[in-house]
C-alpha cells in the first residue's frame, strides 16, 4: 500500500505572507517539503494543494504536481480533504504534511506511512518522539516562560493517543534518565474515508481549550495512533517567521542538508 502526501501551502499568512515561497538556503521553503515528501519510502504521489496560482506556478516550475482548492479552507486538513476530493485520489493512506516542515527528515515521513500500510485498522495517524532531559528541560524552561509552543502527547500500550496538549504531559514528579514525555510531530495521516467524516466534525472544548485540531478526533471517539519515530540527531524545527527562517538555516548548516538534491530525485528510507 502506498500513500498520497498532501502538502497544504497557503500564500496569504496572516503571521509570514509569501511564506511558501521563500527561500531557505536558496531553495524555496515549498520546493525543500516536497523534495522530502518525494524522498519518502512508501510514498507514491506528493501534490501541494493551493488557492494561489503564484505557488501552483512554482510549483510546477519545478517539476512538481499542484491542485487549486478554494479560498474558504480553514486550515490544512480541509485544504487536504479539498484536494483528494478534486484529484479524485484513490490512495488508501492521505498524508497531510505541513508546507513549513523544512527540516522534517524523510524517514520520518516515512515511517507513518510504513505504519499505515501494515495495520489497516488505524483510522488516523500520527507521529511522536521521545524528548531527551535536556530537550525536556528546555520545553519546560519555554513553557513557564509564557511559551505556547511545542504539543505532547500521552498514549495507551497499544499506541493509540489519550491526550494531547500544550503543558507538558504527564507530569513527572521525579525526572529521570528515560522520561515518558512524548513530542508531538504535527503530521497527519487519514484513511479517505475517515478524512471525509473529520472534515464535518464539529469543535469539541478540549480542542477549544488548548487550540490543537487533532483533539477533534479523540473528542468524537476516532482513535489516533502515534507513531514513534527517530529524527537520528536532526534538529526538528518549522517556519512560521522569518526568524525561524534564519534558524532553519544556521540549522542546515550546523547539521548539514537532509537530501542530496531537491530535485525530487533523492530517496531516504
Amino acid at each position: 500500500m502506498s500513500a498520497l502526501v498532501v502538502i497544504p501551502a497557503r500564500y496569504a499568512s496572516s503571521r509570514y505572507p509569501g511564506k511558501p515561497l521563500a527561500k531557505v538556503g536558496g531553495i524555496a521553503m515549498i520546493q525543500r517539503v516536497w523534495a522530502i515528501a518525494r524522498a519518502a519510502e512508501g510514498v507514491s504521489r506528493t501534490v501541494v494543494a493551493t488557492d494561489d496560482a503564484r505557488i501552483a506556478d512554482a510549483v510546477r516550475g519545478f517539476g512538481g504536481e499542484a491542485v487549486m482548492t478554494p479560498e474558504r479552507c480553514r486550515n490544512g486538513t480541509e485544504r487536504t480533504f479539498a484536494a483528494v476530493e478534486a484529484l479524485g485520489a484513490r490512495e488508501k493512506a492521505i498524508i497531510n504534511l505541513q508546507g513549513d516542515a523544512v527540516l522534517t527528515p524523510p524517514w520520518v515521513v516515512g515511517a507513518l506511512a510504513r505504519a499505515m500500510a501494515e495495520d489497516p485498522a488505524i483510522r488516523i495517524g500520527t507521529l511522536a518522539t521521545r524528548m531527551a532531559p535536556d530537550a525536556y528541560a528546555a520545553l519546560k524552561r519555554q513553557k513557564e516562560g509564557g511559551q505556547a509552543g511545542g504539543t505532547t502527547v500521552t498514549f495507551d500500550r497499544n499506541g493509540d493517543a489519550l491526550y494531547f496538549s500544550k503543558s507538558l504531559i504527564p507530569f513527572v514528579k521525579k525526572p529521570g534518565d528515560e522520561l515518558p514525555i512524548f513530542r508531538h510531530i504535527g503530521i497527519y495521516a487519514f484513511r479517505p474515508e475517515t478524512l471525509a467524516e473529520y472534515v464535518t466534525l464539529p469543535m469539541g472544548p478540549f480542542e477549544k481549550a488548548e487550540e490543537l485540531e487533532q483533539l477533534r478526533a479523540l473528542e468524537n471517539g476516532i482513535r489516533m495512533r502515534v507513531v514513534l519515530c527517530d529524527y537520528r540527531g536532526r534538529t526538528h524545527w518549522s517556519i512560521d517567521s522569518p526568524a525561524d527562517l534564519v534558524e532553519a538555516e544556521g540549522i542546515l548548516a550546523r547539521e548539514g542538508e537532509l537530501l542530496p538534491a531537491y530535485d525530487g530525485s533523492a530517496r531516504v528510507a
